[in-house]
C-alpha cells in the first residue's frame, strides 16, 4: 500500500465523489461520463517506476493486482458510504440500534459491497502488461465493469444504482436497454470513461485528438437527453392510493380499524369523483398490520372493491390457511392480494426476493445484533412464483419494494405475459434521504427494458405512473395521504431483453474470462520462450 503513489489515492477519492453525485440526490447525471475516468487512470498510473521524466516528475506504472484491488476497494467503500448513507438512519431509527451499532452496520455494509469495486480494480490490474502498455486493460475495462455489475446482481443480490441508471432520463440512449438491459447503458458509459482515461495515457502529441474524440462521444451520447419521444398512448386509468402511514406507527385494534376506514373511504370517494373510468385500484406495501386472514381487513377491502366495481391490488401480510387470525404465526409473506369487483380474493403474489435484515435475518447467530428490523416487520418467507395476476382482461406483473432493482427478475413477469407492471413499495424506511428517488429511477428502468407501462404505488412517495419510455407522466407529492389517477395501457409485445434476459451481461463476463485466460496463457508461453532462449 505504501508503494501506491499519493496521486492515485487522490484520483480514487475523486472518482468515488463523482460516482456518488451522479445519482439522486443530487443526481448530476452528466458527470457519469467522467466518473470512472479517475479510477481507471489511477489503476494505470499507481506506483513509481523509479525513473524520472521531464522536469523531474515521477514515472508511474500500472498497479499490481494487490494494489489495484486496494484502490478499487477504497473507491467502492467510499461510493457505498456516499450513496447508501441512508442505511445508518434506517438501522438507527427502525432497527433499534444505537448510533455506534448503526454506524458499524453501515461500515460493514460498505466493506462488503465495496469488494466489487475492488474486484474491478484487481481484474484491470491483472490484464495490465509489463511496462507502460495500457491497451489491453483499457479495451477490456467496459467488459469487466459490466461483468462485475452482473456479479453484484447475481451473487450478492444488491445491484443498487448500476451505472446505467444514471442515464435513465436519456430517452435516446436508454432504448438500447430494450435489447441489452441496463447493462448496455453501463457499457456505453464505461466505454466513454475509458476513452477519456486513454487520452491522458497516450503520448502528448496524440493527447489533443484523443481527448477531443472522447469528449465528442460524450457530448453526442448525452445529447440524447434533449430528444423527446412522442407521447405514449394510455387507454386505461388506475387509482393509486398513497397511504402516508408512518413506519413507526403503534397499532391497536382501534387505530387499525380507523386507518382501514379512512383508506377505504378515501378510495371509494376518489373512484366516484374520477372523471374517467377506473380500471384498477392499487394500495401500496404498507406498514399497517393488514393480515390477509383478518376478517376485518378482508371484509373492508371486499366491500371497497364491490363499491368501486374495480379489480384491486392491496399490499398486505399474507398468511397460510393454518395461521391464526391477525397473528404473525409462521409462515407469513409480504404479499399483494388480488380482489375482484365482486369482492372475491382470487389470487396473491408473495414477494420472492426479500430484504436482508428488513424481512429476514441472514445468518441469525452472526447478525443477531441487527435483528431489530425483522422484529419490526416480521420474519417473512419467500414466495415461489412470478405468475402475473390476471382478471378483468388484464395481466399485472406485481413486484414488491426493492424487487424492482433486479432487472432479470422483473422481466420474468413480462416474459410470462404481464401487460403492465405494478410496483408496490413502502419507501418510508428511507426517510428524506435520496434513496426514494434512487429507487424510483431504478423502477423506471424496468419499464424501459420491457417496453411496458409501470404503476408505482408507495406508502409515502413517490407514487407515479411511468410510460414505456421511462418518463414519469403523473405523480403525487411525497408525504401526504392522497390518490392519483394514473394513466396506463396494456401491451403484449415483448422486447429482446424480455425474451432473453441478461445475455449481454453474460457475454461481457465470458469475454472477460477469455481475456484473463489469454493474458495468463500468453505470459506463461512468453516465460517459456525466454527461458529456452
Amino acid at each position: 500500500m505504501r508503494q501506491i503513489h499519493f496521486s492515485a489515492w487522490l484520483l480514487i477519492v475523486l472518482s468515488a465523489i463523482l460516482q456518488v453525485i451522479i445519482f439522486p440526490l443530487p443526481g448530476i447525471y452528466i458527470l457519469s461520463w467522467f466518473a470512472l475516468t479517475p479510477l481507471i487512470f489511477a489503476l494505470q498510473r499507481a506506483r513509481p517506476a523509479g525513473e524520472l521524466e521531464i522536469a523531474g516528475s515521477t514515472r508511474l506504472r500500472p498497479a499490481t493486482p494487490v494494489q489495484g484491488f486496494l484502490l478499487g476497494y477504497a473507491c467502492g467503500i467510499l461510493w457505498y458510504a456516499g450513496t447508501c448513507y441512508w442505511i445508518y438512519n434506517t438501522m438507527r431509527q427502525y432497527g433499534g440500534l444505537s448510533a455506534p451499532e448503526a454506524l458499524l452496520a453501515l461500515f460493514l455494509f460498505c466493506c462488503y459491497l465495496g469488494l466489487y469495486h475492488g474486484l474491478f480494480g484487481l481484474l484491470v490490474s491483472l490484464l495490465a502488461a509489463s511496462g507502460r502498455d495500457f491497451r489491453r486493460p483499457l479495451v477490456m475495462a467496459p467488459f469487466l465493469w459490466v461483468a462485475v455489475e452482473l456479479a453484484r446482481t447475481r451473487i450478492t443480490g444488491f445491484p443498487w444504482n448500476l451505472l446505467g441508471i444514471a442515464q435513465v432520463d436519456n430517452l435516446a440512449l436508454c432504448r438500447i436497454a430494450a435489447s441489452t438491459g441496463v447493462y448496455g447503458i453501463s457499457f456505453e458509459i464505461a466505454l466513454v470513461n475509458v476513452a477519456l482515461a486513454a487520452a491522458f495515457l497516450v503520448p502528448r502529441e496524440k493527447r489533443g485528438a484523443m481527448l477531443a474524440a472522447a469528449l465528442a462521444a460524450a457530448a453526442v451520447l448525452q445529447a440524447g437527453r434533449l430528444v423527446d419521444a412522442p407521447p405514449a398512448k394510455a387507454d386505461h386509468a388506475a387509482l393509486l392510493v398513497q397511504q402516508n402511514i408512518p413506519v413507526s406507527a403503534e397499532w391497536t385494534p382501534a387505530s387499525l380499524q380507523q386507518t382501514l376506514n379512512e383508506l377505504t373511504e378515501l378510495t371509494v370517494k376518489s373512484v366516484a369523483a374520477s372523471p374517467m373510468k377506473i380500471d384498477l385500484v392499487v394500495w401500496p406495501e404498507s406498514p399497517a398490520a393488514f393480515f390477509t386472514n383478518d376478517p376485518r381487513f378482508r371484509d373492508a377491502v371486499s366491500a371497497m372493491a364491490r363499491d368501486t366495481k374495480t379489480w384491486t391490488v392491496v399490499g398486505s401480510i399474507g398468511t397460510s390457511p393454518t395461521a391464526g387470525t391477525g397473528s404473525q404465526t409462521s409462515p407469513i409473506f409480504n404479499s399483494a392480494a388480488w380482489i375482484s369487483p365482486r369482492g372475491d380474493w382470487t389470487a396473491r403474489y408473495d414477494k420472492i426476493h426479500l430484504v436482508p435484515f428488513g424481512e429476514y435475518l441472514p445468518f441469525p447467530t452472526l447478525f443477531s445484533f441487527a435483528g431489530g428490523l425483522t422484529k419490526e416487520v416480521g420474519e417473512f418467507q419467500h414466495g415461489t412464483t412470478r405468475s402475473p395476476l390476471e382478471g378483468g382482461g388484464q395481466r399485472l406483473g406485481v413486484f414488491i419494494c426493492y424487487e424492482s432493482i433486479f432487472p432479470d427478475e422483473v422481466r420474468q413477469f413480462a416474459d410470462q405475459g404481464a401487460q403492465v407492471f405494478v410496483n408496490i413499495s413502502n419507501d418510508g424506511w428511507y426517510g428524506d434521504s435520496g434513496a426514494y428517488a434512487q429507487h424510483l429511477n431504478q423502477t423506471r428502468m424496468r419499464a424501459i427494458e420491457n417496453d411496458v407501462w409501470l404503476l408505482s404505488a408507495t406508502d409515502t412517495g413517490v407514487t407515479a405512473a411511468v410510460d414505456p419510455w421511462g418518463r414519469v407522466v403523473a405523480r403525487l407529492a411525497r408525504k401526504q395521504r392522497a390518490t392519483l389517477i394514473a394513466p396506463y395501457a396494456l401491451t403484449s409485445v415483448t422486447t429482446f431483453y424480455t425474451r432473453h434476459g441478461d445475455w449481454f451481461a453474460y457475454a461481457c463476463a465470458i469475454i472477460s474470462i477469455g481475456a484473463l485466460f489469454s493474458r495468463f496463457t500468453f505470459s506463461k508461453n512468453r516465460k517459456k520462450a525466454d527461458a529456452s532462449s
